[in-house]
């Protein structure tokens, strides 16, 4: 199964800017979330869900630095806070727990045999037995697993048993191999509903410009005299003076080509306009970075529902406009595929994104969560080898052969196959996004 998210939420609460005269109300959960940057996380089935196991892949389309962080991707800013960085893997935790509950609930309610449920991976830190299931806490939170004995040589229950899940008919495996999918879909929308009840449903107006939120110390950014709060106008000459989500990207590719080379920013500051020019570090990739966070210039309200049936009308609104906006973003992503596979990236992103959103508000968390959820949902039924859907392909071209499952040789190396590529893939982006820190590149 697969989450994608946009890590542009952190734009959100920021500081609003009321002097221009171009403005434009959307709700925040539409604009919050773009099409452009899917942060993938992973955990998948192999044969038939007999396990799961962890993984990350972040798939990012050209598009994705409309409502960037920053020109540089993921700022050491976003791991200076322990606490934020435990609130976003909690949510993490949370969501894959409420994922793994959802296969084990369909299973174990059904009667079939469940062998181990466990949150993280990596060594055991801590289990209990009961009723001859083993859960257990594992070093590492960001996976989890469901655990049949189907397969297992050590199970001491019957190949024939009728209560093994292979032995189930198919729509017994189905239900629990979608149960995981169903669960995340629940849980987003109570995510959303409790969001909509205690803190009301944000809502944001857009104003002209780029805003500055943040300024790195010690930066070029800080050297050449640009300021936290800062509203950035135009760049090298293109006038910004307008709302709409390709405002950033153009600040952000201007920095980025211009290493050792002055950008010439027109920016509102204190009821009026000036130029300053900045001229960006290099990157070790030959990049242009000057340490700011760059956001949407927008202004945050929040609106809180009149009974329970607005509260209801409310949540199911936003949960229909934000699925419509994860399906977007995922169509945008295979139709941009040969832009975005350059662009993957791993576990490291989706803490990084979590961890700012927590350290600016914490109210961001909710559609942090709502969002992960939804995009393991929608991702998790790709028909593809380790994922959900993939599981669910093979059952479904089961029913068509008219019950005779695909040899089992087959179908271990369906799912092998793509079990491998998913953790040789996470490894890599795992180093590669951890290498991609600030903070990690002043250290190098």
């Amino acid at each position: 199964m697969i989450i994608n998210i946009s890590p542009q939420m952190n734009a959100r609460f920021s500081i609003p800017i009321k002097n221009f005269t171009s403005r434009t109300k959307t709700h925040i959960l539409k604009s919050l979330y773009s099409p452009s940057r899917p942060i993938s996380y992973s955990l998948f089935f192999k044969n038939h869900g007999l396990c799961h196991k962890p993984n990350f892949a972040c798939k990012e389309a050209r598009k994705m630095r409309t409502l960037a962080l920053s020109e540089v991707g993921f700022g050491g800013g976003m791991f200076e806070s322990a606490q934020s960085v435990a609130e976003a893997v909690g949510v993490l935790t949370a969501i894959i727990v409420v994922h793994e509950t959802g296969h084990f609930l369909a299973a174990y309610l059904q009667g079939i045999h469940v062998s181990k449920f466990a949150v993280g991976f990596g060594p055991i830190l801590a289990k209990v037995n009961a009723n001859n299931v083993e859960y257990s806490i594992r070093a590492f939170p960001l996976g989890g697993f469901v655990g049949f004995p189907d397969n297992d040589p050590d199970s001491d229950i019957p190949v024939d048993d009728e209560n093994l899940l292979k032995n189930r008919p198919i729509f017994d495996r189905v239900l629990v191999i979608s149960a995981g999918v169903i669960a995340n879909i629940v849980f987003a929308y109570l995510i959303i509903f409790v969001q909509v009840v205690s803190v009301g449903l944000p809502v944001q107006e857009a104003f002209n410009g780029v805003l500055v939120p943040e300024v790195r110390p010690f930066s070029a950014a800080s050297r050449d005299g640009l300021l936290s709060g800062d509203v950035i106008l135009g760049v090298n000459g293109v006038d910004l003076r307008k709302t709409g989500p390709n405002l950033v990207s153009n600040v952000v590719d201007a920095i980025k080509g211009s290493p050792r080379r002055s950008v010439v920013l027109k920016v509102f500051r204190g009821g009026g306009d000036l130029v300053v020019n900045v001229t960006p570090d290099e990157n070790s990739d030959g990049t242009g970075r000057i340490g700011v966070q760059l956001t949407p210039n927008v202004k945050i309200s929040k609106v809180k529902p009149r009974d329970l049936l607005e509260a209801f009308r409310f949540s199911g609104r936003e949960f229909w406009g934000l699925t419509l906006t994860v399906l977007e973003s995922l169509k945008q992503t295979f139709l941009n595929f040969s832009q975005s596979a350059s662009k993957v990236s791993g576990p490291v992103a989706i803490i990084a994104v979590g961890a700012e959103v927590a350290k600016s508000n914490t109210d961001g968390l909710y559609q942090f969560a709502a969002i992960l959820n939804i995009n393991l949902a929608v991702i998790n039924l790709l028909p593809l080898p380790a994922l959900d859907g993939g599981s669910l392909a093979l059952i479904l071209i089961e029913a068509a052969r008219g019950g005779r499952k695909l040899p089992l040789e087959i179908e271990q190396r369906i799912m092998s196959s793509g079990i491998t590529v998913v953790l040789f893939l996470g490894m890599f982006l795992l180093v590669r996004d951890t290498l991609n820190l600030d903070f990690i590149r002043d250290l190098l």
